[in-house]
C-alpha cells in the first residue's frame, strides 16, 4: 500500500528524512495498481485468515516488494503466505521454502507463460488483506498524514494500525464479525 508523504512535484524539496538517518528517508516509487508515481513509503502487512494483522513494515517507495519477504523468513516458518503480484519471484519462493519452509503463493500475471486462473480459496484469502488496506484507507485515513518528521509519520501509522486491531478485538469480545470495524463501538 503506498503511503504518500507529499506530491511528486514537491518530492525533491521535501525535508522529511533528509536530516540524520538517510536510510529512513522517503523516495519516489510507482504503484502499478493505481498506475501512479508517488513520493513516500510502502506499507507491507501480513495478516491471518481471520483478518488480524500479525506484522507490518514501512519501506521506501523505491524498494521492491520482494525485499520484505527477506525479513519474513526470519520471523515465520512452516506456513503458507498468499501475496499479491508484486511478490512474484521464483528465486525468492525457493529461498523462503528452503530456509523457513514458507510456501509463497502469488496470483499469475496475465502475460506470464505458465498463466493459470486464480484458485478460488486463494482469492478469498487474498481478499482479507485487501479489506484491511481498504479499512485503513477509508476509515482511518492512513494515506492522509500531515507529519513533519519521519518518526511522526511512523508513529501515526502505528497508531492507526493499533486502533484497527483494538476495534477488531472489541468485535471479537462482543461476538460480532471482527471485520466490521465501522460499527464496533455501537
Amino acid at each position: 500500500k503506498p503511503i504518500e508523504v507529499c506530491r511528486v512535484a514537491r518530492g525533491k524539496r521535501c525535508k522529511m528524512g533528509r536530516t540524520g538517518n538517510f536510510s529512513q528517508a522517503p523516495d519516489f516509487g510507482f504503484c502499478a495498481s493505481q498506475n501512479t508515481y508517488y513520493f513516500g513509503y510502502k506499507l507491507h502487512a501480513l495478516c491471518g485468515l481471520s483478518g488480524v494483522i500479525h506484522s507490518y513494515d514501512l519501506s521506501k517507495a523505491s524498494v521492491a516488494d520482494l525485499h520484505y519477504m527477506k525479513d519474513v523468513k526470519h520471523t515465520y516458518h512452516d506456513c503458507s503466505i498468499y501475496g499479491d503480484k508484486g511478490y512474484i519471484g521464483a528465486d525468492v519462493q525457493l529461498d523462503l521454502f528452503e530456509t523457513a519452509h514458507i510456501r509463497l503463493e502469488c496470483p499469475y500475471r496475465l502475460n506470464q507463460k505458465d498463466w493459470k486462473p486464480t484458485f478460488i480459496p486463494f482469492a478469498k484469502a487474498r481478499k482479507r488483506i485487501e479489506t484491511i488496506f481498504s479499512q485503513l484507507t477509508d476509515q482511518f485515513l492512513v494515506i492522509r498524514n500531515y507529519a513533519k518528521i519521519t518518526n511522526g509519520l511512523f508513529a501515526r501509522i502505528i497508531g492507526k494500525i493499533s486502533a484497527l486491531t483494538i476495534l477488531q478485538y472489541v468485535n471479537f469480545i462482543n461476538d460480532k464479525p471482527i471485520g466490521r470495524i465501522k460499527y464496533a463501538l455501537n
